[in-house]
């Protein structure tokens, strides 16, 4: 089957000056953010954080040329949103339609500016391949959960270019099992004006975060859609509700995006590898966490 991506793109790439202004006006945005996070945030209630963070991230997205078509006013509050991940820009997209909490690597922690900014952004930090470690971060999430809070996690573990998904990492499903929090998986595409898949925005495979930014910002316009699911519900606390609950959401997102489960590539994520199979293997975002 080939996806839309696979047609040729006959639109003009944006004039360099174009591109230029774009970079400097997103530079400056994420400074507006730090200065934000540092003298706003302390003194706002948690409502206001949350339209801080989610018209932070419509702007960003106005920066850079991106229509959000989104679809997630129904979700209910305290979900567990879980979604296929592309781009670093799918934190942004996420936020800009429902500012939610995001699980992140650990390693994010320590990036200049992004890790504080993601730190102040109710962004839970995971250390990968600690069993202990990931008890600490479900509990976390489970108060976020049991607060309606929101909190969204990327269970493939990896970027894709988007035109398969991995497998679905189970283990921080967990808090939904046990709180009883429904599950709501939000397919995730990028389109350009055509309409057609736009492989523009992949932050995957050997692409590094400069050529990803420099196809963005050739593209005159994109449009990223999110597109929610029936939500899930674990039918049970057994020792295998959160993995049927990852390959059930896998799933829904594999028929919302039109991706054959049969057609989709089976290896697991190199940041995971040697990982234990998708209900015990830890799940986290390599991308960094939005500013407010």
């Amino acid at each position: 089957m080939k996806l839309e991506q696979d047609k040729p793109q006959h639109e003009a790439s944006t004039p360099r000056l174009i591109r230029a202004l774009r970079l400097t006006r997103l530079g400056l945005h994420f400074l507006r953010g730090a200065v934000l996070v540092a003298t706003v945030y302390p003194c706002a209630r948690d409502g206001r954080r949350l339209v801080l963070k989610q018209r932070w991230s419509r702007q960003l997205l106005d920066i850079l040329a991106i229509r959000l078509d989104a679809q997630l006013a129904g979700a209910a509050p305290g979900s567990l949103i879980v979604a296929n991940h592309v781009s670093w820009l799918d934190i942004f997209a996420l936020n800009a339609a429902r500012p939610v909490a995001f699980v992140s690597k650990a390693e994010v922690r320590g990036w200049p500016l992004i890790g504080w900014l993601a730190a102040k952004t109710d962004t839970v930090f995971l250390r990968r391949g600690s069993r202990g470690h990931a008890k600490v971060v479900n509990a976390e999430i489970d108060a976020l959960l049991n607060a309606d809070k929101d909190v969204a996690l990327f269970p493939e573990g990896t970027t894709t270019d988007g035109s398969h998904l991995l497998g679905f990492h189970g283990a921080l499903l967990q808090p939904a099992v046990e709180t009883g929090r429904p599950v709501q998986p939000v397919a995730i595409s990028y389109h350009a004006a055509d309409g057609g898949r736009s492989p523009a925005p992949a932050y995957a495979g050997e692409t590094t975060m400069a050529q990803c930014m420099a196809a963005i910002l050739a593209c005159r316009t994109l449009t990223v859609r999110l597109r929610p699911t029936q939500p899930l519900q674990a039918q049970a606390q057994t020792a295998t509700a959160r993995r049927e609950l990852a390959h059930a959401a896998r799933c829904a997102i594999a028929f919302k995006l039109g991706l054959p489960l049969a057609s989709n590539r089976p290896e697991t994520p190199p940041d995971l590898q040697g990982a234990r199979p998708s209900d015990d293997g830890p799940t986290s975002s390599p991308s960094p966490a939005p500013a407010g």
